[in-house]
């Protein structure tokens, strides 16, 4: 291959990753903003909430951020550079739905995925599995206290 082929083979195929890294990142970005819709559609914010993320670009986008300030009662809080102990729950969460759900399964299209992991957190995550920083309760466990609490307060 002569020196100039090979040189605009290399640029269409920088081209080529730059706009897959872009697509990603932009899916990125669009799910996220889908999974807050979710969250604030499944539990209306009723108190101030902190909503605590990575430095991602999705979490970090000029569009999620003015979807948080449109709450009035949201702040946004992030990890600082290079420091994943600030997540540490969310990296927890993550690295159990990797190796106890994703890591198993295979799926074929992304709405497979989504329906399965949706599945896995509402059934098993939330409802079964019990939490050390929980004092070994189930999320749903825990909330019906808190909730039992405010109640009898």
């Amino acid at each position: 291959m002569s020196r100039k082929k090979y040189t605009a083979s290399f640029k269409l195929n920088a081209i080529k990753l730059s706009q897959e890294k872009h697509n990603v990142a932009q899916a990125a970005r669009e799910l996220g903003i889908k999974a807050w819709y979710m969250a604030v559609g499944n539990r209306p914010i009723k108190q101030g909430l902190i909503f605590h993320s990575d430095r991602g670009s999705q979490y970090a986008c000029i569009k999620f951020r003015n979807i948080l300030k449109s709450y009035e009662l949201v702040e946004q809080s992030m990890s600082r550079k290079g420091n994943c102990w600030d997540n540490a729950v969310a990296e927890s969460f993550f690295k159990s739905l990797k190796t106890e759900w994703v890591y198993k399964k295979t799926y074929l299209l992304k709405t497979d995925a989504e329906i399965s992991i949706l599945k896995w957190i509402e059934t098993w995550y939330n409802r079964n599995r019990r939490h050390s920083a929980l004092n070994y309760k189930t999320i749903k466990e825990f909330e019906l206290e808190i909730s039992n609490n405010k109640h009898a307060a």
